[in-house]
């Protein structure tokens, strides 16, 4: 990052706040960004804005709180790349169950050459929602992938091909289910037509028309502007993200991890594409959970490919303007 004071003569204030910024590039179901920090004078509070909560897709708020994680884990990162090392405290008082986690006892360490680059991938990350190319992904790239969500905590399961099959009729049923849900259809078109908000999907980055996989991704009830290919999912690595507990630190630890998962496939050179919607619906996601033999709860899939060549990866959706994310009232006589 380039700055006139360097990084170790700035107030730790400062870098909280400049943390808090970075974490808005994390990626976010719907782009609903449903996060809101807090700069203290040696903290920063991380808590969910109800308000941009999918009240009829996540009731209980599962992806919202797994957003929440992902800007967690970028805001970790910015620190570590500017030589802050901090703590973690998740869900630190159960008084205030909006309050996702702390980042505090910050001391001063070397920059983290591995965060700095991983930072540099948070600029570049998007979401290809078409199909990917013919070429395989290489296995070292889905093991370092593996080891990125399995250094946070949650695991990663990968799917032969029953189990792809499998996946696909869970996804078939869970995007009828809320074809006919008239809330669902109505919080995708508010999601979907927040041009100038700074939040939602512009038409830009969803595909001109649906396409042909094997695994359907999400109908979002409108067509968007970008082109689509006759490629399918044929080479794609499809993936559970699970683990033991489905309570809201598990959600929190799961989107730490999904940003882990994300950015690393960003720097190897791989696209990822969350897809939530067998998760949404109680009934399929049991049959995930089946899919995992019971071993533990599906936070999300994955779908890992390498993008078409013939084809300009898509805009960045946008972001909302950093002072509506970032409260620094408690520091703003504080900061340089």
């Amino acid at each position: 990052m380039s700055h006139e004071t360097p990084a170790a003569d700035r107030p730790l204030t400062t870098a909280l706040a400049e943390a808090a910024a970075t974490a808005g590039h994390a990626p976010s179901v719907h782009n609903t960004q449903p996060w809101r920090w807090r700069v203290l004078p040696d903290a920063l509070e991380l808590r969910v804005d109800r308000d941009r909560q999918l009240a009829a897709t996540d009731p209980e708020g599962r992806l919202s709180t797994l957003s929440c994680g992902t800007a967690l884990h970028h805001a970790r990162l910015a620190l570590a790349a500017e030589g802050w090392t901090a703590v973690v405290e998740r869900l630190p008082d159960p008084a205030q169950p909006d309050l996702l986690a702390r980042l505090t006892g910050l001391d001063r360490s070397g920059a983290d050459p591995d965060a700095m680059r991983m930072v540099q991938c948070m600029q570049v990350r998007h979401t290809d929602r078409r199909p990917v190319s013919d070429e395989p992904v290489p296995t070292s790239a889905v093991g370092d992938i593996a080891r990125a969500v399995s250094a946070e905590g949650i695991r990663l399961q990968i799917l032969d091909g029953d189990q792809v099959m499998e996946l696909a009729a869970a996804a078939s049923h869970a995007d009828t289910i809320e074809a006919e849900d008239p809330q669902v259809r109505e919080e995708l078109r508010y999601w979907t037509s927040r041009a100038g908000t700074g939040t939602g999907l512009p038409p830009e980055v969803l595909p001109e028309q649906q396409p042909q996989t094997t695994v359907p991704a999400r109908d979002f009830g409108r067509v968007g502007e970008l082109p689509v290919g006759p490629g399918h999912d044929k080479a794609a690595v499809y993936a559970l993200l699970f683990d033991d507990e489905d309570e809201p630190d598990s959600w929190l630890r799961a989107g730490e991890a999904l940003s882990a998962a994300w950015l690393t496939a960003t720097r190897l050179g791989v696209s990822m594409v969350p897809l939530s919607g067998a998760v949404e619906v109680p009934g399929t996601r049991q049959i995930l959970r089946q899919l995992l033999r019971g071993l533990g709860f599906p936070y999300l899939v994955l779908r890992l490919g390498i993008a078409d060549p013939a084809h300009a990866g898509p805009p960045h959706t946008p972001r909302l303007p950093v002072q509506q994310v970032v409260d620094t009232a408690a520091v703003r006589d504080q900061r340089s």
